[in-house]
Formats: C-alpha cells, sequence, structure tokens
C-alpha cells in the first residue's frame, strides 16, 4: 500500500465529529510519541521506556515513521554489534510509592480475598487499564 493510500485511509477512517490525532506510533515493541519543535520546525521522538537514549527527527511529516523505525532497527544492530542484549519497554516490574493508608487499605483487600498485594495491585491496574478511566475504580 503506498503512503498515498495510507493517508487515505487514514483520513477516511476518522471518526465522524471530529479529528483524532494519533501521535504515538509502535515498531517492535518500542514506542514512541511524536512532537514539533517549533524552533526548529521539525518531528521529533525518542525510543521511550529504555535506559539507553534513542532519538530521531524528521523535517517532512510523511517520513517520521520511517525515521523510528530505523531508530529501532540501528538500535537493535548496535546492541547485537556490540554484544548487548537489547531493553525492551516493560519487564513487568516497577515500584511505586502510594500513601500508608492506600497501602494498609490495599493489604486488607488482598488478604481479604486470599491473594498476595502484587495480585491485587495488578486487579486494580487491569481494571484501570481496560476500562480506559479512573472514574471506573471502585473507591477503595
Amino acid at each position: 500500500m503506498s503512503k498515498l493510500e495510507k493517508a487515505k485511509e487514514r483520513l477516511l477512517s476518522r471518526p465522524k465529529g471530529g479529528i483524532k490525532m494519533k501521535n504515538i506510533l509502535e515498531y517492535k515493541g518500542y514506542y514512541t510519541k511524536i512532537e514539533f519543535d517549533a524552533d526548529s520546525k521539525v518531528l521529533r521522538g525518542k525510543i521511550e521506556g529504555i535506559n539507553d537514549f534513542v532519538d530521531f527527527e524528521a523535517a517532512d511529516i510523511s517520513c517520521i515513521e520511517e525515521e523510528f523505525h530505523s531508530a529501532v532497527d540501528d538500535y537493535l544492530s548496535f546492541c547485537k554489534e556490540v554484544g548487548k542484549e537489547p531493553e525492551k519497554e516493560y519487564r513487568g516490574s516497577f515500584n511505586i510509592r502510594i500513601s500508608p493508608e492506600l497501602h494498609k487499605k490495599l493489604a486488607y483487600f488482598a488478604f481479604k480475598d486470599g491473594c498476595s498485594l502484587n495480585a491485587e495491585v495488578e486487579k486494580a491496574i487491569s481494571i484501570f487499564v481496560n476500562n480506559g478511566s479512573k472514574g471506573s475504580i471502585m473507591k477503595l
């Protein structure tokens, strides 16, 4: 499919009543958020969620996705060349800081449900993510 055909398809698939902008791209499990730099008049992005700094830019909007793909491919090639395991964005573990009160309530619910604190946190996050709105989470 040509770039023109892809653009036409995106235009025709927009929801009625407004334009929904897409500035998040995914490629090979890596993500980026495209931003416009008004000073230099270019679009910029960087691979998110990894410790290494890998960025890219394009002056032409039609090239930004290709530049992102190239940045990811270059990163993977570089890692292979130097014998380093490429970082993946999300390993499934992270640290959070919450109030002691909320921690206590969450531990109580985990105990009541017969599961670990991690399992209870995962359940709460899953509800949040799958419902897509923080307003839909029940108060603890």
